[in-house]
């Protein structure tokens, strides 16, 4: 999955597939997670926000399954 490049004190790039619904995100520490089932409008939202950390502690990090892959 490619990622971009993120602007974040806790998250160096963030990644979407719209077919799997799956979103991936690339830590400061180097850890990638996964997170499934993820809609279209969190991953647009995700990314108009000014704090991602915030964002993903708030609407994702709990909300959806997911996993460690990197």
């Amino acid at each position: 999955m490619e990622r971009y490049a993120v602007a974040s004190s806790n998250n160096t790039s963030v990644g979407y597939d719209a077919t799997t619904e799956t979103l991936e995100v690339e830590f400061l520490n180097g850890s990638i997670y996964q997170y499934y089932n993820v809609p279209p409008q969190m991953y647009e939202q995700l990314m108009q926000e000014g704090s991602k950390g915030r964002f993903l502690n708030t609407y994702i990090k709990n909300a959806y399954p997911y996993s460690r892959v990197g």
